[in-house]
């Protein structure tokens, strides 16, 4: 991954720290549950945008060179991989 690449996931992975302290304070400030569950949306929102950008960089290095390498066992290792993240993602 390029420094860029993982200073933007960084930065948006600060994003949603701040929100997430931001949603306790409200917790905290008893504030109207709506409120709150609307941010938490966003925060979960947010996840899954950082979370689909660092898919797409595994797709695009980690297996990528694992299919330029022509060696199968490191290609089974990570298709391996993205099926055991997809299956607990369904839990």
């Amino acid at each position: 991954m390029s420094a860029t690449h993982g200073s933007r996931i960084v930065n948006r992975l600060r994003r949603i720290e701040g929100q997430v302290r931001g949603v306790a304070q409200m917790v905290e400030d008893d504030r109207y549950c709506i409120d709150i569950l609307t941010q938490m949306q966003a925060i979960k929102a947010a996840l899954g945008r950082a979370e689909s950008e660092i898919l797409k960089r595994h797709a695009a290095c980690c297996v990528a060179d694992a299919i330029a390498s022509g060696d199968a066992e490191e290609q089974k290792e990570k298709f391996g991989e993205l099926v055991d993240l997809f299956e607990k993602a369904k839990r």
